[in-house]
């Protein structure tokens, strides 16, 4: 392998700077509002301390999130032997999906991940059906949210702001939906209407809920919408 030259290390050294900076002051901020919080450098460090933090044989239920796959965690769980409640497991019937969702109320895990998290610590999130902002707040035994560093943003607004121009188009298109964010390339909540809109329920989580043990981990990666 060649020798890494000057201006390659100062990049290296800046970026890793940034990054630990930004997650540091957005855990702190986190555990400030009561949330168990950490942040590991890779996806692959927070595969291992995911798999620590979950107790074998646990029924673990997982919202629809492209952080927890990309990490690797749903196969994990399978392979080790734990009950997982997975909405992506396989092509079910809308009856079929229902019950999942309803049964990560009372699992012992949920896992997701969040649309934004705030430099100050809150939660921001928009969703269509509402189930996993539900879990995410009341019901299971236990939540672990997940994240990469691109959902880091200064402000609630800004997170809003996030899902509505960069989240939710991707999350539509992936879904085969016509909307103005995928169809014009900008929101527009007025043409917006169901029942090709996706954006229904807006929450904001600034405090972690009163009775759910809640752990939030940010990954030192960009990972998922």
């Amino acid at each position: 392998m060649s020798e890494e030259k000057g201006w390659q290390i100062e990049l290296r050294q800046s970026t890793d700077w940034f990054i630990e900076d930004k997650t540091s002051r957005t855990v702190e901020a986190l555990k400030k509002n009561g949330f168990d919080s950490f942040h590991v450098p890779t996806r692959a460090a927070a595969l291992d301390r995911l798999l620590q933090l979950i107790p074998e044989g646990s029924r673990v239920g997982i919202a629809g999130s492209m952080t927890i796959r990309q990490i690797g965690l749903d196969d994990a769980l399978r392979n080790r032997g734990d009950q997982v409640d997975d909405i992506w497991a396989k092509k079910y019937r809308m009856e079929e999906h229902l019950a999942i969702r309803k049964r990560h109320f009372d699992a012992d895990v949920f896992l997701t991940s969040s649309n934004a998290i705030t430099e100050d610590g809150k939660l921001v999130n928009i969703d269509g059906l509402g189930n996993r902002v539900a879990a995410m707040v009341f019901g299971p035994k236990k939540v672990i949210i997940v994240a990469g560093i691109n959902k880091i943003v200064k402000t609630v607004d800004d997170g809003i702001r996030r899902i509505r121009e960069i989240s939710a188009p991707m999350n539509v298109k992936r879904l085969g939906g016509k909307t103005p964010c995928t169809e014009k390339g900008c929101c527009d909540l007025n043409v917006c209407q169901p029942p090709d809109r996706h954006c229904h329920i807006i929450t904001i989580v600034e405090k972690k809920p009163m009775k759910t043990d809640t752990t939030v981990v940010l990954v030192g990666e960009n990972l998922g919408y």
